[in-house]
């Protein structure tokens, strides 16, 4: 058994465990004001019965989007750690730090999808633990499949992913592969972390995450149509989303070390259903 996700599920337990009254808010005031959470757009923290509910809170107030549908937006409030152009069937984790895009998205994805990134672009979006943890589509588009890979669950932070070398392709995933109505190509890829108890996908109930490492598991959808913004689901904790779309989708408008929130434009979509 892989001891980060031992850890993860041990901290799980205490983040969802229900305390007293008394002591849930004093768990919950600690957090919040060890971490300096910004809480405008969220309930009082005494109104969240278990840490974890704190963790996965929700917006009160949505967020506005922008007017155009062009606008590709990040999915997170998160940390820009790499942007930059899908090379050799390679990107970055962090600048100087390659990994294989072909094993990160697992041995379903066919060659000819693998060509259509090739020269395209990718962004990884960090959440750190004090981030609102909801991860949103970035882009109107069809879900076709979703991928589920056990595996890791070690940090994802700045310090590690400047030392560990496949940190995204070892680590606990979810891959969901979508299709605009111009049938533009992109993935987006949550990645597992330690002390990450779950990654909730809310349209696929079946993906059960930190429960089994060398889970390998693939899931089909018809019709399965999703707005830019639609609530995908939420990590029980900071993670990072891995964003990899086919050459000529994107233009980036974002650098590495970026701060955004979900909601900001990121990058200018190519795609003429968003013109009409």
């Amino acid at each position: 058994m892989i001891l980060t996700n031992t850890i993860s599920r041990l901290f799980g337990k205490f983040a969802s465990k229900e305390f007293s009254p008394f002591t849930q808010k004093v768990i919950n005031w600690g957090y919040v004001k060890f971490l300096g959470l910004d809480m405008s757009e969220f309930q009082s923290p005494s109104e969240y019965k278990t840490l974890n509910k704190l963790f996965t809170r929700e917006l009160q107030t949505p967020r506005k989007l922008p007017t155009l549908k062009s606008k590709f937006i990040s999915p997170t409030d998160s940390f820009i750690t790499a942007v930059g152009k899908i090379t050799k069937g390679t990107a970055l984790q962090i600048k100087g730090m390659e990994y294989s895009v072909s094993r990160l998205l697992g041995e379903r994805v066919k060659e000819s999808q693998l060509g259509r990134l090739e020269g395209g672009l990718f962004l990884n979006f960090y959440l750190s633990p004090k981030d609102y943890h909801h991860y949103h589509m970035p882009f109107d588009a069809e879900v076709k499949r979703a991928f589920h890979f056990g595996g890791k669950l070690d940090p994802v932070n700045i310090p590690y992913l400047n030392k560990k070398i496949d940190l995204f392709v070892e680590n606990e995933r979810v891959v969901l592969e979508c299709v605009t109505s111009e049938n533009k190509l992109f993935y987006m890829v949550l990645v597992g972390a330690l002390n990450v108890g779950e990654m909730v996908v809310n349209f696929e109930p079946k993906i059960e995450t930190n429960h089994k490492a060398g889970t390998n598991s693939s899931y089909s959808y018809e019709n399965l149509h999703l707005k830019r913004g639609d609530d995908l689901g939420y990590f029980k904790m900071g993670s990072t989303v891995v964003i990899l779309a086919e050459k000529g989708f994107l233009t980036p408008l974002v650098g590495e070390f970026e701060k955004v929130r979900f909601g900001t434009v990121v990058a200018d979509a190519n795609d003429s259903s968003t013109k009409r």
